[in-house]
């Protein structure tokens, strides 16, 4: 094998020794703990409006996961246009830079207003829809850079590190901002703070981005209609025709919808049903994150060079077994530690069998298409999974509504019983476990 530079091809270059493999990595890990140290914030700061102000229900998580759906949903098709049409890594750092924007937007906010204001929480929710416009350009193009990027019998282990790193930043992203969040409250340090780390982070990954490779435009002369703004005609073609596609992608669009509702969901029955504080609530949804981690690197081990469509079931039926479990548990006799603890262990199991379930939808959703559509594709799978998450929001409203009880004496809080929620999730995940049948696909 000759020796490895950035101008081999893919087929002869190994990621561990390529920089754009690590630059890649690190901005995108960057990138997504900043979202998630954020997002967390914001949405830990809806459920303290809603036992400050005593609803019934949580419009305030409701909200703000709809708003960071929508941008997702409106510009995902633009955004796969625009990675096939320029240089994907020229988006790639656009994107960051375009962070640091939004990152000091969201600073400037925490300086100019009060807790429990409703001017607060408007202006957070605009600096959320920024926040969620940025990725949503970033998604496709950090996706289909992959297979610009390197050979495709690496796709597997490339996207197993990718998504590992994604969801370690999940983790380490949640738990700092619950940790953050309840000593600077304690303390009566403003939240601003953890907006100005935000911008630090941002800057660093800007930094890294620039470490990735340029690849070859896609398609430098293809147009910008109305179609581009939603799924390109010949992606609808090549999707109507391409049936193992089209199941695919209507299988990763129910993964997310389910994740979708899983996170306020978790941070509810923390803060809500269980009396958490903030740490232990986020170290919960962190969790989740850990199992996520290490269910990607096993789901990569175990594919190599293949795309092995039985993980995608197997994974369907432990996540379908671990929802049960978290249903279950609040009305086990534990303490509310030993709760904590149950739940804990459920959710690493959930996020192991959900990274198992979702490496193989990855890689074969970046694999099948042509070269001169991966961006297209990536787009409309970006737009099908955040159209997925937005009904996600108005499952998790409606929930939040139905597992809701009455207050035990009057004047106080109602009761939450959203855990119920988890065994709804398990019913629509059941029939993936054990109804999908396809088979595995080799990577040339």
């Amino acid at each position: 094998m000759p020796e490895t530079t950035d101008h081999a091809p893919a087929e002869h270059r190994s990621p561990l020794r390529d920089r754009a493999f690590w630059g890649m990595t690190v901005t995108q890990f960057l990138g997504a703990f900043n979202d998630n140290i954020f997002k967390q914030l914001v949405l830990l700061l809806c459920v303290d409006y809603k036992l400050h102000f005593k609803l019934d229900a949580d419009p305030y998580q409701t909200t703000a996961q709809a708003l960071f759906a929508i941008p997702f949903v409106l510009f995902s098709g633009v955004a796969g246009w625009l990675a096939d049409r320029i240089s994907k890594r020229s988006v790639v750092v656009s994107a960051k830079v375009a962070e640091i924007v939004v990152m000091a937007a969201g600073m400037a906010v925490f300086l100019s207003a009060d807790l429990y204001s409703d001017r607060l929480l408007t202006m957070l929710f605009a600096v959320l829809c920024l926040m969620s416009l940025q990725s949503a350009f970033f998604g496709p193009s950090k996706y289909g850079i992959l297979p610009e990027l390197f050979a495709k019998h690496d796709l597997p282990a490339v996207n197993g590190m990718i998504q590992m790193t994604t969801f370690l930043a999940i983790i380490f992203g949640m738990a700092i901002s619950g940790a953050a969040k309840q000593w600077l409250t304690e303390s009566g340090i403003g939240l601003w703070v953890i907006s100005a780390g935000c911008v630090g982070i941002a800057v660093i990954g800007t930094a890294t981005s620039l470490l990735v490779r340029k690849t070859p435009i896609a398609q430098p002369d293809l147009p910008l209609t109305p179609a581009s703004f939603g799924v390109d005609r010949n992606t609808w073609q090549m999707l109507k025709a391409d049936r193992l596609l089209r199941t695919v992608l209507l299988v990763s669009c129910l993964f997310w919808f389910l994740g979708g509702v899983l996170v306020p969901v978790v941070n509810d029955f923390g803060k809500s049903q269980m009396g958490y504080q903030d740490l232990t609530t986020s170290l919960l949804a962190a969790l989740l994150g850990v199992g996520i981690a290490a269910g990607c690197v096993l789901s990569a081990v175990i594919s190599r060079s293949s795309v092995r469509f039985g993980l995608v079931r197997k994974g369907a039926a432990g996540i379908c077994l671990a929802l049960m479990g978290l249903a279950l548990v609040p009305w086990s006799g534990l303490s509310s530690g030993g709760v904590a603890v149950c739940s804990g262990a459920l959710l690493i199991l959930l996020g192991v069998c959900s990274g198992v379930f979702v490496i193989p939808l990855q890689v074969f959703l970046q694999a099948r298409p042509p070269a001169e559509e991966k961006g297209r594709m990536i787009g409309t799978m970006n737009l099908m999974n955040w159209i997925a998450i937005l009904f996600a929001a108005a499952m998790y409203r409606l929930c939040s509504s139905l597992f809701t009880l009455p207050a035990l004496d009057e004047g106080g809080s109602p009761r939450s019983v959203i855990s119920w929620t988890f065994a709804v999730m398990a019913l629509l995940i059941l029939p993936v476990g054990l109804l999908l049948r396809l088979d595995d696909e080799p990577l040339p």
